[in-house]
């Protein structure tokens, strides 16, 4: 993911933002007449942002040198960007004009020693701490015993899309696979905008664009998305469906890494199977290992469950 690509990224991620709005959405009416295909116009775009046509071409070609956040700003508005799509076109056209890496700290595979303490503090309910490249780093008891498919994948070493795009059991482990999937995706296409030079990460999607159709569509459509609170549904092995809210917390002290806190209701049926999960757990969960973890073996490839 170089400079080559990143311009070619700018290009390809402003084009799938004008080809799903319609004239409608923008105010636009019926303004154009017929259309081969729908969505937006570069012309209007570039009216809409106040911008001429040939400024606006040459931006959605991968030339972004000499665009102002004030243009940019303009451009996000036209094409009605929400937080994090604007955030990832800054983000495009920074690594598309600097021509050089990013100077960023890479992300580490291993948690602190006091961070695992927190982990380790928090014993009634589900913990992990992953990193940009949704790599599981760490966990408390119950997070081990959430995640155990996971982190026993067949896929190859823990990491929540690949477990979602290569373990056939990941349609069944999902609740809404289908959301989720697409979630892990997104995650990663604006983790790859924030640092397109980070060389485990190009690593990472190369291999899932190959082994598995589902997230190469994905991945195509530049979608992008910020971990946000929410609920999440899985079905545990053991203990049946759950459904938690996720409550995602970035550590300034270890940038890219973040500690994910599940919660479930009291006296719901979820705090019930998670009092239950707690029972069979066995001894405190340390980090998991860095490098390696499960040897990669040819498996099939995930599929969402039948409806």
């Amino acid at each position: 993911m170089g400079a080559v690509t990143a311009s070619n990224d700018v290009r390809e991620f402003l084009v799938s933002r004008r080809a799903r709005i319609t004239p409608e959405q923008a105010g636009l009416g019926a303004f154009g007449g017929r259309r081969r295909v729908p969505g937006l116009r570069r012309e209007e775009v570039a009216t809409l942002a106040g911008i001429s046509i040939e400024y606006y071409t040459q931006l959605e070609r991968g030339n972004a040198r000499g665009a102002s956040a004030d243009v940019l700003d303009a451009v996000a508005r036209a094409l009605q960007l929400d937080d994090a799509e604007r955030a990832h076109l800054f983000d495009l056209t920074r690594a598309a004009t600097s021509g050089r890496a990013a100077p960023l700290r890479p992300s580490q595979r291993r948690v602190r020693q006091t961070v695992q303490a927190v982990l380790d503090a928090i014993t009634d309910t589900p913990a992990i701490v992953r990193n940009g490249r949704l790599d599981i780093l760490a966990t408390n008891t119950l997070g081990r015993a959430l995640y155990s498919q996971v982190l026993d994948s067949p896929a190859g070493p823990p990491n929540l899309a690949r477990f979602a795009f290569l373990d056939p059991r990941a349609g069944e482990f999902f609740g809404e696979w289908e959301k989720d999937s697409s979630y892990c995706v997104a995650l990663l296409r604006a983790a790859a905008g924030r640092d397109p030079y980070d060389r485990e990460l190009s690593d990472l999607v190369g291999e899932l664009s190959t082994r598995s159709d589902a997230f190469r569509s994905r991945w195509a459509s530049h979608n992008v998305k910020y971990h946000r609170t929410g609920i999440k549904e899985v079905h545990h092995p053991l203990v049946g469906h759950l459904s938690l809210q996720s409550e995602p917390l970035e550590l300034p002290g270890d940038p890219g890494q973040v500690l994910v806190v599940y919660t479930a209701e009291p006296g719901s049926p979820t705090r019930a199977a998670l009092n239950l999960l707690a029972s069979w757990v066995g001894s405190p969960v340390s980090n998991l290992p860095s490098e390696g973890g499960t040897a990669t073996t040819p498996v099939a490839e995930a599929r969402p469950p039948a409806s």
